[in-house]
C-alpha cells in the first residue's frame, strides 16, 4: 500500500482531488467524461504538471475496450449503467449517449499501486471497484462508496463485498450535509488546511471523519431504518411529486387545459408535498470502511 497516494474514482470537477492534493496527499483520478476530465485538468493543471496528480480518462468496465456512457445535463450523474440513467430520465435529465474506453480496475492497481484511501463515486457502477481488489493481495486502508438509494439487495451485495476483502468498521455519511463538515486541528490525515466543502463534493475520510466505526449489523440497521424513508420520499417512493408547470399550464388551440381554480389547488398540493418531502428527506449517504487489521 502506498501511504501517500489516493484514488478519487469520479473525478467529476476536481473537488474531492483538489482537496487530497492539498492535504499533501498524490493522488490517481479516473473520470469517463471528457468534458469532465477537461475540466478538473485545467482547474488542477499545477498538479498536473508537478506530477502529483494523475487523470485516467477512462471508464471503469469489467473488461477493456470501448463502452456506452450516458453523459447528463446533470454533469454528476454521467454513468455507464443503463439502470442509473433511466432513473436519471425519471428524475427529468436529459440524457445522450457516447463511446469512452474501459478499463478494469486490476489494470490501474497493477500500474499505479495499492492507495491508503480509496473514494469511489461511478453512479451505479461502484462495486467494480470492489470486485478489483479481490484480486490484490493488499488493501486501501480505508475506502468509501456511494451506497444504492434504489435496492436493498444492491446495498446488501455491497456490505458483502466489503467484508469478504477485510472491511469490518463502518462509518455512514450524510453526503446531502457535508457542507457541515469540519476538519480537525491538528490534522489527523495529511496535513491541516483551512477547507469548505463544496455541495456534491465527497469530504474527508479516514480518522477524520465524525462519529464512531460501527459494525456490519449496526450499519444494516441504520440503513434500514433510511431505506424505510425511501420507500416513502426516495426517487421512487410513495408520495412524488405533482406535475407543475409547462406540462400543466399547456393549452389547446389557445386555451388552458385546466382552469385557474384547478391550477391553485396543484400549485398548493406540489408546494405541501414538497415541504413534506424537504423535511423528511433521507439524502443520500456514503458507506466508509475501515480495514480490518
Amino acid at each position: 500500500m502506498e501511504r501517500n497516494l489516493i484514488y478519487d474514482i469520479g473525478l467529476h470537477l476536481g473537488e474531492d482531488s483538489e482537496f487530497y492534493l492539498k492535504k499533501g496527499f498524490d493522488v490517481v483520478a479516473v473520470e469517463a467524461s471528457p468534458a469532465n476530465a477537461d475540466k478538473a485538468a485545467n482547474r488542477l493543471k499545477a498538479y498536473v504538471d508537478s506530477g502529483r496528480l494523475t487523470i485516467v480518462n477512462k471508464a471503469i468496465t469489467r473488461d477493456e475496450g470501448p463502452v456506452t456512457f450516458f453523459v447528463s445535463d446533470r454533469s454528476i450523474w454521467g454513468t455507464t449503467d443503463s439502470n442509473t440513467a433511466e432513473r436519471n430520465r425519471h428524475l427529468g435529465s436529459s440524457i445522450s449517449e457516447i463511446t469512452v474506453p474501459g478499463v478494469p480496475f486490476r489494470c490501474l492497481l497493477e500500474q499505479y499501486g495499492v492507495p491508503y484511501y480509496m473514494k469511489i463515486d461511478i453512479e451505479g457502477a461502484d462495486t467494480l471497484c470492489l470486485q478489483g481488489l479481490l484480486a490484490s493481495a493488499d488493501r486501501p486502508k480505508y475506502v468509501s462508496l456511494e451506497s444504492s438509494k434504489t435496492s436493498f439487495d444492491d446495498l446488501v451485495n455491497e456490505f458483502c463485498l466489503l467484508q469478504q476483502l477485510g472491511y469490518r468498521k463502518y462509518k455512514i455519511v450524510a453526503q446531502h450535509r457535508i457542507e457541515e463538515q469540519r476538519l480537525p486541528n491538528p490534522a489527523r490525515e495529511g496535513q491541516f488546511i483551512d477547507h469548505v466543502f463544496e455541495e456534491g463534493s465527497s469530504g474527508t475520510f479516514g480518522r477524520e471523519l465524525p462519529g464512531e466505526w460501527i459494525s456490519l449489523e449496526q450499519a444494516l440497521k441504520e440503513y434500514m431504518r433510511i431505506f424505510r424513508k425511501y420507500r416513502i420520499v426516495g426517487d421512487s417512493g410513495l408520495l412524488p411529486l405533482p406535475s407543475f408547470g409547462r406540462e400543466a399550464t399547456k393549452s389547446q388551440g389557445g386555451r388552458p387545459i385546466a382552469s385557474a381554480a384547478v391550477l391553485d389547488r396543484k400549485m398548493l398540493s406540489y408546494k405541501f408535498l414538497r415541504s413534506v418531502k424537504t423535511r423528511i428527506r433521507p439524502g443520500w449517504y456514503d458507506t466508509h470502511a475501515m480495514l480490518d487489521e
